[in-house]
């Protein structure tokens, strides 16, 4: 079983690396190891929050359910990120679901903890409030997607956002299956599928399963527009 040293995990990440020794310490005895397997729920929509999750290695869904039992990813989490921030300081109950899509291995920060990190150095309230508006501005843009860009639009944006633009043929590589980018995208999986089909009889991307080669970048910004 893996373990973690978490002065140390805690130290590299974004948001806490501007803490001094004392004040990561300080948050380890409030800081406690979640691990779990593939498919395993950390939290339902409704249970109460009262910390936030760094995750370690694996990802982890957000996502909300209809009462017909459709359900809508809103974010997917990957090593290194963290979620529940945000409603951590509303003392409310959680708005979405959590599972885990593949085994995995978080840390869960107790409030009161961030909290005397708050009190004790407000450069980390401000790095907390500048991650949490990043979030908030991705989560406009999701609805600017969903509201104003057709499907074509949303899939090229997704493929265009997660290549890496600067070698000569951009590489991406799918991190969960196409039902789960499609729910995140807010499409069908027959949509995202007519889609990517779409664009491979235009000669704009080649799919090899998860493996999406971008063959035409100006070409794809260009079916966009």
């Amino acid at each position: 079983m893996q373990t973690v040293d978490i002065p140390a995990f805690l130290r590299h990440q974004p948001l806490f690396q501007q803490l001094s020794p004392a004040q990561i310490e300080a948050l380890v005895p409030f800081t406690h190891e979640v691990r779990g397997c593939k498919g395993q729920v950390i939290f339902q929509k409704g249970d109460p929050c009262d910390g936030m999750f760094l995750v370690v290695y694996g990802r982890v869904k957000l996502a909300i359910s209809s009462s017909q039992g459709s359900e809508k990813v809103m974010e997917i989490i990957h090593p290194g990120q963290s979620f529940a921030e945000a409603v951590m300081f509303l003392g409310k109950p959680c708005p979405v679901m959590a599972q885990l899509l593949e085994d995995g291995f978080l840390l869960k920060v107790e409030a009161q903890g961030i909290n005397q990190a708050i009190e004790k150095d407000p450069a980390f309230a401000r790095r907390l409030l500048a991650g949490l508006s990043m979030r908030l501005h991705g989560l406009v843009r999701d609805v600017e997607r969903y509201t104003i860009e057709t499907s074509l639009q949303r899939v090229v944006g997704y493929l265009l956002q997660n290549a890496d633009l600067t070698v000569p043929m951009p590489l991406v590589t799918l991190p969960v299956n196409k039902n789960l980018i499609a729910s995140r995208l807010n499409l069908t999986p027959e949509t995202l599928s007519r889609m990517l089909h779409q664009l491979s009889e235009a000669q704009l991307i080649e799919v090899n399963g998860r493996e999406i080669s971008l063959l035409n970048v100006d070409g794809l910004r260009q079916s966009a527009d």
